[in-house]
């Protein structure tokens, strides 16, 4: 393999919410692989997972907005308008233009002729994560440098974006990885060449989210003074389906003696804070905000159940198979979630966790209620959940995927 480094294009980084992304960059640096982050937007999170701090690769971030930085984007242009490429590229934009006439099409382009100008004189590849607008200024930048370029696709980039983008994006890259299969099945379904998508699960850093020798609890919501503990990890938004939740609590019996305790944040929270005290749910519940992972990893270990009811927001907009579930699962936490996207690919209902039909709040609090006074089928979903995860969840597996077609694509794309 070619030693050349290579550039990996983020939406913003570092994030909190994707740690999936910051431990596939370790475990490819980890395998042999230099590389060099430039990420679209500057970090909003106030905290980082050590994970971050471990990630050797320098990070530069292009102008978030291009009238922050005018006479970079300017310096930019007036280096590559004179490369054919630029040209290529400057058509291809005019045709998405037509199609998406907005201010985010017009930001993107600029970002990629400052992408191009700047590009590291040491890389030879360029790989995207999100196939929506981080993919645009990927692909526009290709065809201005004349360099090759692969993408990740995951979730909300994948149901959001119109079929003629993702159709244009698919055909122009050299390849596109996905991790679920109903992801994958939809973007082989528009792309031009199907064997250029591929499927690899994220997996997990199984050395960082280790087994636990600590059992979980035997509550079984009988004693007010120690109540069953319910946890949650995700942003507050429509897709994760926290105001049916919030209904479903509020379904549950009042003999039943619970905690609810979630973490992260978002512009939900705004909504689903007055909902959890007009449902009279709210002294039940504590919102913890962002935390680092060594804290999540705790409070998976010390909790009884997962619960996480996924939906399709208005938008289109969904998860794939959130990491969340599969960092729960593999400590030994019995996970109850909807029956969408990807979230099926793990679990198998009543086998190693719950399902629920999405927007369904009584089948939810059913769920919660049965797997609330039952510890041992807790226990019981909760040990074959953690056995999938470590028999078919490693990381190491999806970054010995990526480092192969990374390998094979450098090795024979002529970037022209």
């Amino acid at each position: 393999m070619s030693r050349g480094k290579i550039v990996v294009l983020l939406k913003g980084y570092p994030r909190l919410s994707e740690t999936f992304i910051a431990q596939e960059l370790r475990g490819l640096e980890k395998a042999g692989m230099q590389l060099r982050l430039v990420s679209m937007r500057h970090p909003t999170d106030t905290r980082r997972h050590p994970i971050h701090d471990e990630i050797e690769a320098p990070v530069t971030y292009l102008p978030e907005y291009l009238h922050h930085e005018p006479l970079r984007v300017l310096r930019g242009i007036a280096r590559v308008a004179g490369r054919r490429g630029f040209w290529q590229a400057g058509r291809r934009f005019l045709a998405d233009l037509a199609r998406d006439p907005s201010r985010n099409r017009i930001r993107r382009f600029g970002q990629a002729a400052v992408l191009a100008a700047e590009w590291p004189a040491d890389a030879e590849w360029l790989h995207v994560h999100f196939l929506h607008t981080p993919a645009s200024v990927g692909s526009y930048a290709s065809r201005i440098i004349g360099t090759g370029w692969t993408v990740s696709a995951h979730a909300k980039d994948i149901w959001t974006s119109p079929d003629w983008d993702l159709s244009a994006k698919l055909g122009h890259a050299e390849w596109c990885v996905t991790c679920t299969r109903s992801g994958w099945e939809h973007l082989r379904s528009l792309a031009p060449d199907p064997a250029r998508v591929h499927l690899s699960y994220h997996g997990l850093d199984l050395a960082r989210f280790g087994a636990t020798d600590r059992a979980h609890s035997d509550r079984d919501g009988s004693d007010p003074a120690d109540p069953v503990r319910l946890v949650s990890v995700g942003r507050l938004v429509p897709k994760k389906g926290y105001d049916i939740l919030m209904q479903a609590l509020a379904q549950l019996p009042r003999d039943l003696a619970w905690r609810f305790e979630h973490i992260g944040g978002g512009p939900e929270a705004e909504r689903l804070k007055p909902l959890a005290r007009e449902l009279g749910i709210a002294d039940r519940i504590i919102w913890r905000g962002a935390l680092p992972q060594r804290e999540v990893l705790e409070l998976y270990r010390d909790s009884d159940l997962f619960v996480l009811p996924c939906r399709i927001a208005a938008d289109g907009d969904r998860d794939g198979l959130p990491n969340v579930l599969v960092e729960a699962a593999s400590q030994r936490l019995c996970c109850i979630g909807s029956a969408i996207s990807g979230i099926p690919e793990l679990f198998s209902d009543g086998e190693n966790g719950l399902l629920v039909p999405p927007e369904d709040a009584g089948a939810l609090a059913h769920a919660l209620e049965r797997s609330m006074r039952d510890p041992a089928l807790r226990a019981r979903l909760g040990a074959a959940a953690e056995a999938r995860v470590r028999r078919d969840f490693d990381s190491a597996v999806s970054v010995r995927d990526l480092r192969a077609l990374l390998g094979a694509a450098k090795g024979g794309c002529s970037c022209g």
